[in-house]
């Protein structure tokens, strides 16, 4: 079982996760047992109530999800010390560059680190998602279980449907059959992305 806390060495960040599926994949076809996957998808409790989203991006502009009503947002919470997030990084940007024209909405919320410790991580990964800053950890506490990466997707009703454990390639089959039908789902009028606080 991944245990959780506060601190980014206690917070679970899937590296065992992923090094346990790779011995079952090692072991599976000894067993007749398909591999476990890296990432688990979890529909999202019909009676949990949604959490609110009222954060800063890195260049102080507030971001509230009641804004992006009528878009499909992907909330993947993060943090630059965690392996699997980094690994993720590429597909989400991918799927930013493919879906930039279908109101895909990707706001990458980084669990606790400094303005200073991000930009030098951004220097070195370019990440194009909007970046939010979860200083006090409020946001990963509410919205996710505190294993990163953590990926909420909500539709265009602004409300979620699945959340996503791990990392997951973003631009592969899975992720296709998770985001897709929020695609489809019919258009409403859509808000400012981004207002001002």
């Amino acid at each position: 079982m991944l245990g959780v806390s506060a601190t980014p060495s206690a917070v679970s960040c899937l590296t065992r996760r992923r090094a346990i599926a790779l011995a079952l994949a090692a072991v599976a076809p000894l067993r007749d047992e398909p591999a476990a996957a890296a990432s688990v998808v979890h529909p999202w409790p019909a009676a949990k109530p949604v959490p609110g989203l009222d954060l800063d991006d890195l260049d102080g502009k507030r971001w509230r999800l009641a804004a992006l009503a009528g878009r499909v947002v992907l909330l993947n919470f993060w943090a630059t010390w965690c392996e699997p997030c980094r690994l993720e990084i590429p597909s989400l940007d991918a799927l930013a560059r493919q879906h930039r024209d279908r109101d895909l909405v990707i706001l990458a919320v980084n669990y606790r680190e400094t303005v200073p410790v991000i930009r030098s991580f951004l220097e070195r990964t370019p990440y194009r998602a909007t970046i939010l800053l979860d200083a006090d950890g409020d946001a990963a506490t509410d919205w996710t279980p505190r294993i990163f990466p953590s990926t909420v997707l909500i539709g265009r009703n602004g409300k979620p449907t699945a959340t996503v454990l791990g990392d997951l390639d973003w631009i592969g089959a899975a992720a296709r059959d998770l985001i897709e039908p929020l695609l489809a789902a019919p258009h409403k009028a859509c808000r400012p992305v981004a207002v001002s606080a």
